[in-house]
């Protein structure tokens, strides 16, 4: 089934993931429409979508976090294209810190954009793609949502949340004989985007994008490509594919070795950062750009070998050990 002409909406549009994902669906002659806080990068990533033949856009500023606003975005689609083929819950807000360092209005907001924004999404996409009978709902999660990481509580703790409703969706879906709507989760490892500079911290230490790290281009294509082929749960990146079986196989391994390799490598060790509150409640200014600065070549191929690397041979240490002791991790 091609997808030119397929409506889809897709928040979180004004930068990283949510932008790339925009731009391929508009690369397919697909009728985007582009949901964020700030209209002046909404502006700017629909110029990009425009630029494919056949493409249209609409933008409709939106914080997803208003439950209100959500239901506004899916009318406007509606009222604009007549229906809603595709929606993707995407935007996310991280804050980093200490558990009792990050202030409980900061740990909220992760918790209002990152799952009531999702349920949000869900509610007013399923509520359209019922009325049809078809659809595709996709949830970016994080390989966070199946191997919690130290210094980011809220983030990993909505990340899990995300997995199950897309869980829990499906079952209902299943349940209630609606075999032509389909709800996937996407599960991406570290991706090139503003998200690091943008989120909230409390650690006193600059937030990096821990290695190894990979293009939004990438997931964006995972994305389109479940709306041909709908399935559960997709990993996108191969050192998060071996991380997540090893959360699942060996999770007190995994803990381990997320504890450590997030102390090491997510926070810079030699450049200081003051407390701020990032984007959280005030979005960043500035027209929004699809990556982050992180790279993406040579450097991160290299880590991306090294790390994958070590998950593997943890995990056939953990699984000798299991050999031994069937209780193990």
């Amino acid at each position: 089934m091609g997808l030119r002409d397929h409506v889809v909406v897709v928040t979180g549009a004004s930068s990283g993931i949510g932008r790339a994902t925009a731009e391929a669906f508009a690369r397919k002659g697909c009728a985007v429409v582009l949901a964020a806080r700030r209209e002046e990068a909404l502006e700017a990533a629909a110029q990009e979508c425009d630029k494919h033949r056949g493409a249209r856009t609409l933008i409709v500023p939106t914080d997803t976090a208003d439950a209100g606003a959500v239901e506004n975005l899916a009318r406007r689609a509606v009222e604009a294209f007549g229906r809603i083929d595709v929606w993707v819950n995407n935007a996310a807000v991280n804050a980093f810190g200490l558990f009792e360092d990050v202030p409980l209005e900061d740990f909220r907001r992760v918790l209002d954009v990152n799952v009531m924004g999702y349920v949000y999404g869900a509610r007013a996409a399923l509520r359209v793609m019922r009325e049809q009978g078809t659809g595709t709902l996709v949830n970016i999660s994080s390989v966070a949502g199946a191997a919690a990481q130290p210094y980011s509580h809220p983030y990993s703790m909505s990340k899990h949340a995300v997995q199950g409703l897309g869980s829990s969706l499906r079952q209902q879906l299943r349940v209630e004989g609606a075999k032509g709507i389909r709800v996937c989760t996407v599960m991406p490892a570290t991706i090139d985007t503003p998200h690091f500079e943008q989120a909230a911290n409390y650690t006193g230490r600059k937030v990096v994008a821990m290695p190894p790290v990979y293009s939004p281009e990438r997931v964006a294509r995972a994305v389109v490509d479940l709306v041909h082929h709908p399935r559960r749960e997709v990993v996108v990146g191969p050192a998060g594919s071996a991380l997540v079986r090893q959360a699942r196989w060996t999770p007190g391994i995994a803990e381990r070795a997320m504890a450590r390799q997030a102390h090491r490598t997510h926070l810079a060790h030699d450049e200081r950062a003051p407390d701020t509150h990032g984007a959280l409640h005030v979005p960043a200014p500035g027209e929004g750009a699809v990556h982050g600065g992180w790279g993406g070549r040579r450097r991160t191929a290299m880590r991306r070998t090294a790390v994958a690397a070590a998950l593997v041979g943890a995990a056939v240490t953990a699984g000798r050990r299991m050999s031994r002791n069937p209780l193990g991790a």
